[in-house]
């Protein structure tokens, strides 16, 4: 498949220079990237039609119906234990749960509307438990939460897609409802180890600032993705390997297989491509963020288990090669990617392709090295 070795030449890495942040940010963002592998968890009624979250709403699935998915949603097999305990068997340091998708429905337990899980047949905090369940397993816990809401009436847009304007629409005290639930979220599950907004739409940069600017009032360490305003601290590239980039944090998000939320007989990428996925990430100074999406009972499939412990079996092995690393002193190309552990120490040379003939070059290059 591919192998990594452990390079002797090791004092030529020159990181580029990260931004500065916070004081009370320093170390937390260090600790994310650090950690270079972590869980996403698209998960929702509409999991019992097995479409897509959010996006199929009023597109696949009528509105009146995906809006009504959640008097039928009772996952009386969704352990949070098992989900936190494959989570860390499969090396992943912290996991993102989708808390509140664009299709507005929220799976945890919110003052702020009626549309949530605790008022389905299951009628559990399933984001609390989540939480705990981290903890106890020493996984970072991390909430997505979707700045749009199609559901919402103050939201301009609506389904399918955003594509639709509401007649009524608010923005200023839709920004007070977001402000509401994300200090649930904060003060109910926190300390975060990173809030993580998606697709803002009608939030222009002053309005997006101004929402990063509260979360961090809430929790001054936060880690902060970019999706709500640029004034954040990681970039997030979806379903592609970020660019080379070291001075700027960045996390790709990619699905196990190919769609975010379950679908019957959604194809899973192969071990192969699940490691080199992860490989590249972190060759190029990146994190990945690896989503599964639970069934609608609340297990996970079985396949996407034994992928994720596959993984978790390699890193017990090569960990050393990914965690705690930065990208380079090599940038990534066809042969593979290095990674390092700081200047003056090891570099790990991740060989994914290996020339036909002659010996391994990067540039005009030769690399030689030694296990």
């Amino acid at each position: 498949m591919f192998f990594s070795i452990l390079a002797a030449a090791a004092a030529i890495y020159m990181p580029g220079s990260i931004p500065a942040k916070p004081a009370s940010n320093t170390a937390r963002l260090k600790h994310w990237q650090q950690a270079r592998f972590g869980m996403f968890v698209h998960w929702g009624p509409v999991s019992l039609k097995g479409t897509e979250i959010g996006w199929s709403r009023g597109a696949q699935v009528p509105i009146e119906e995906y809006d009504s998915l959640y008097k039928s949603f009772n996952p009386t097999k969704f352990d949070a234990d098992a989900l936190a305990a494959l989570a860390e068997e499969a090396g992943m340091k912290y996991l993102v749960f989708t808390t509140k998708h664009h299709d507005g429905f929220c799976m945890f337990d919110t003052a702020f509307s009626e549309h949530s899980i605790m008022h389905s047949p299951y009628a559990r905090d399933v984001t609390a438990d989540i939480a705990a369940a981290c903890r106890r397993h020493g996984v970072a816990f991390g909430a997505y939460h979707s700045v749009c809401d199609w559901y919402h009436p103050d939201f301009p847009l609506g389904s399918p897609g955003g594509s639709t304007k509401k007649p009524n629409p608010d923005l200023n005290r839709y920004e007070t409802h977001l402000r509401s639930q994300i200090k649930e979220l904060v003060q109910k599950y926190g300390p975060l180890e990173t809030l993580w907004f998606d697709v803002a739409q009608e939030f222009d940069a002053e309005r997006g600032a101004r929402v990063v600017n509260y979360v961090r009032s809430l929790q001054p360490d936060i880690v902060l993705n970019n999706r709500c305003s640029n004034a954040a601290d990681y970039d997030t590239p979806e379903q592609v390997i970020g660019r080379f980039q070291n001075n700027r944090p960045w996390e790709s998000c990619i699905t196990i297989a190919n769609q975010w939320s379950w679908k019957p007989n959604d194809p899973v990428k192969s071990l192969k491509q699940c490691l080199q996925t992860l490989v590249r990430c972190a060759g190029g100074d990146g994190n990945l963020l690896f989503n599964i999406g639970p069934m609608p009972d609340g297990s996970i499939e079985p396949l996407q288990v034994q992928r994720l412990k596959e993984m978790g079996a390699w890193l017990k092995t090569n960990g050393r090669s990914i965690y705690e690393t930065r990208g380079g002193p090599y940038k990534p190309g066809p042969w593979g990617c290095a990674t390092c552990e700081s200047p003056g120490k090891s570099v790990f040379l991740h060989i994914l392709q290996w020339p036909d003939a002659g010996p391994l070059k990067h540039g005009n290059r030769i690399l030689i090295f030694q296990e």
